[in-house]
């Protein structure tokens, strides 16, 4: 099965399965927390087993300039959707400049091996179709643990099988095995980029879900707003002196 196509099951089986598991009594924006709490606990067990391994091997076997090469190389396709999306919400330079981008490192960076774009100050960005539906007024949405993809909004993992089938221009390769070994690569590529974060999530808090869970939320915010997210409120009540203070932020 592609990854494109499990991730379109694997959305729609969450989505059903979220409904069911909601809870009333359970934080605003996670709603769903137990579900998430216990597929967060599957996924971390998943990456220990299956990802990290693969993971280390892939560092020891790859020497430095290999891997920068690697991602260097997947990071070039992905530039085509970025500037899609980056024209979807409004920025028509920077969708210029994703496709310039690509058609540098594609030509001149040896197929994207190089990053020769940032060097003629072409940067790199980063849009997904999450994001633009955050820019066209869709709301987060509750808080979503998908199976091994992680974290989301409900509005992201709504975008999520869009992003999987358009990012990288190699899902449309027609020959199987090419394409699963190319999917493998990536994986490998970008959990080894994530080696040695554990510690930094271990030592930083004792709940690791909550942590990881706000700080997605934070990140995700302020990747719509291009790292000026706005200061909203949802609910106020009254201090002693009758004036408001924050209950509740409102996130978009």
């Amino acid at each position: 099965m592609r990854i494109a196509d499990f991730a379109k099951t694997s959305g729609l089986a969450f989505v059903a399965a979220a409904c069911l598991a909601g809870c009333a009594n359970t934080p605003p924006q996670d709603p769903f927390e137990h579900y998430n709490r216990a597929m967060f606990s599957l996924n971390e067990k998943l990456d220990i087993v299956v990802a990290k391994p693969v993971a280390k091997a892939y560092v020891a076997v790859t020497p430095t300039p290999v891997r920068t090469w690697v991602g260097n190389f997947f990071g070039n396709l992905n530039d085509p959707w970025i500037g899609v999306n980056n024209l979807l919400q409004g920025k028509p330079a920077d969708a210029l400049s994703d496709l310039m981008r690509f058609l540098v490192n594609s030509t001149m960076g040896i197929g994207g091996l190089l990053d020769i774009a940032t060097e003629a100050r072409l940067p790199k960005h980063d849009e997904d179709f999450g994001q633009t539906l955050g820019v066209w007024g869709f709301h987060d949405g509750p808080y979503v643990m998908l199976p091994f993809f992680g974290p989301r909004t409900l509005r992201d993992a709504i975008a999520f099988p869009m992003d999987m089938t358009f990012d990288d221009s190699w899902r449309f390769i027609p020959h199987i095995a090419t394409r699963n070994t190319l999917s493998a690569l990536q994986l490998a590529s970008e959990r080894a980029r994530m080696l040695g974060l554990e510690r930094t999530l271990d030592e930083a808090t004792l709940d690791k879900y909550s942590y990881s869970r706000d700080f997605y939320l934070q990140q995700r915010r302020s990747k719509i707003y291009d790292g000026n997210p706005p200061l909203e409120y949802e609910n106020f009540d009254l201090d002693d002196n009758g004036d408001p203070t924050q209950t509740t932020g409102e996130t978009q």
